[in-house]
């Protein structure tokens, strides 16, 4: 079973709830697909085992046989591939790697090379479980094949946490597409639910059952509560805003090891994913 936690923004809670929920079971796989700034690493502090580069293609012009047509740059819907008049300029960070600019030439002048954009590092955590995280080259605009390289190699696990990208990105909906399940973790303040509201739409309009968790419960209004009753949205847990969580977590600590009331929230999170009982 795979299990995507995803927020509207940063700093919700996310790794909160993905390492805390890693915690509680020995047979979980983490992957941490927030590839631009993982960090659920500093929680679980895995010792390392591998590393795994990640590749991409991008196209290279031989100006020799180019003859400059201009049917590359008519094909990319990205502008990766421009013709100029005496040359074709080539933006190999805007490249989807499609192949299309390739196909159409039809001298033969463009061909495709890989380039490295990042890389998944595996270890075994202090729980005695695994994670991968992936991390994302500075510079580089898209982490979405790390993302899909993550998730391949957990491809075979019975159960994994995937710890995704905030936001509705193309990374986000990467992390997402084709789990079987989603937790929703919020905030009830303002913020919280406005980009609450858009993870919401992705969600339904991509048929992932979804169940809401609040952190930091009590910190701001009551508009999230009010939101998911009158959209029939279930909320599925929730922990209080709590100075002593705020301190485990500041220490790269995963707090409800060292608060043994809150392991019986994310035990029940789990049975209640794997139930089933709460898909919108």
């Amino acid at each position: 079973m795979k299990i995507a936690i995803l927020s509207g923004k940063g700093g919700t809670g996310k790794t909160t709830v993905s390492t805390n929920l890693f915690s509680i079971n020995k047979n979980i796989k983490l992957i941490d697909a927030d590839v631009e700034e993982p960090n659920a690493s500093i929680f679980l502090k895995p010792d390392i085992l591998e590393d795994e580069k990640v590749f991409v293609e991008h196209p290279v012009v031989d100006s020799e046989k180019c003859i400059l047509c201009g049917k590359c740059g008519e094909l990319c819907k990205f502008n990766a591939i421009i013709p100029a008049k005496n040359t074709v300029l080539v933006f190999k960070e805007s490249c989807h790697a499609c192949g299309g600019c390739e196909l159409v030439c039809k001298v033969g002048a463009i061909k495709y090379q890989k380039r490295e954009i990042g890389k998944i590092i595996k270890g075994k955590t202090i729980f005695d479980n695994y994670m991968e995280y992936g991390l994302l080259n500075v510079g580089e605009l898209s982490g979405v094949k790390i993302i899909e390289k993550l998730k391949l190699n957990a491809e075979k696990e019975d159960l994994v946490i995937i710890d995704s990208p905030p936001g509705t990105s193309c990374s986000t909906v990467a992390a997402v597409e084709g789990v079987d399940y989603a937790v929703l973790v919020t905030e009830p303040t303002p913020f919280g639910l406005s980009d609450m509201k858009m993870v919401v739409e992705m969600l339904r309009e991509m048929k992932i059952p979804f169940g809401v968790f609040i952190n930091k419960a009590g910190l701001g209004d009551n508009g999230v509560y009010e939101y998911c009753k009158e959209e029939n949205l279930k909320i599925i847990g929730e922990i209080p805003f709590d100075k002593n969580i705020a301190t485990y977590y500041s220490k790269g600590q995963v707090f409800c090891q060292y608060m043994p009331q809150y392991k019986e929230v994310f035990k029940n999170l789990l049975e209640t994913i794997i139930g089933g009982r709460n898909g919108n």
